[in-house]
């Protein structure tokens, strides 16, 4: 297993409710809200795709590791939920209103993964990224050299998105963003 990618049998550590004090609900369903179609990089146990399931019509929950989706199974996977077994790279033809990535982005390979996130995205389409971030000194996490600050991450996003906001937290960095309209 990479030292970057959680090892499935840490899965139950993804359904804790302490990591609302990393992105908190109402952060998150402020991000989302008014879409219909959601796309979760990331998605893991579905913690945090559970609370978007009950704002929107359809979530997308995409994980690289099926055995994070089995985990998410076991709890039960709310109705509007698709599970999706991919890479962000090879999201799909989805189309979403809002993608979004937490505590995922380090783990992406975003030469592949930028462009297919921007693909899935309505013209206007709304991006939202909780990380951990470089400039933190936590030992949770990952490792710190596949962390991006907000600054890093906001450089690397805007070849396909125009940010809207960053923000550097006392872990965690926060990156909102769009897809222009061409």
């Amino acid at each position: 297993m990479d030292d970057h990618i959680i090892d499935p049998e840490q899965a139950d550590a993804l359904r804790d409710p302490l990591r609302y004090r990393l992105c908190s609900r109402e952060e998150l369903l402020g991000a989302v809200r008014g879409a219909k179609t959601v796309v979760d990089v990331g998605s893991g146990t579905g913690f945090f795709t559970d609370d978007i399931a009950a704002v929107a019509d359809t979530v997308y929950a995409v994980d690289m590791q099926a055995e994070m989706h089995a985990h998410y199974r076991e709890h039960g996977v709310p109705e509007n939920v698709e599970l999706r077994h991919a890479d962000a790279g090879d999201i799909g033809t989805l189309t979403a209103d809002a993608v979004v990535a937490l505590f995922s982005v380090h783990e992406l390979d975003l030469e592949t993964a930028l462009p297919a996130i921007a693909s899935v995205l309505r013209p206007g389409g709304r991006l939202f990224v909780v990380d951990w971030s470089a400039a933190a000194g936590s030992e949770d996490g990952p490792p710190q050299s596949h962390r991006y600050t907000a600054a890093t991450a906001a450089e690397r996003f805007s070849e396909y998105f125009k940010i809207a906001d960053t923000t550097e937290r006392h872990e965690t960095f926060r990156l909102e963003a769009t897809l222009p309209a061409n």
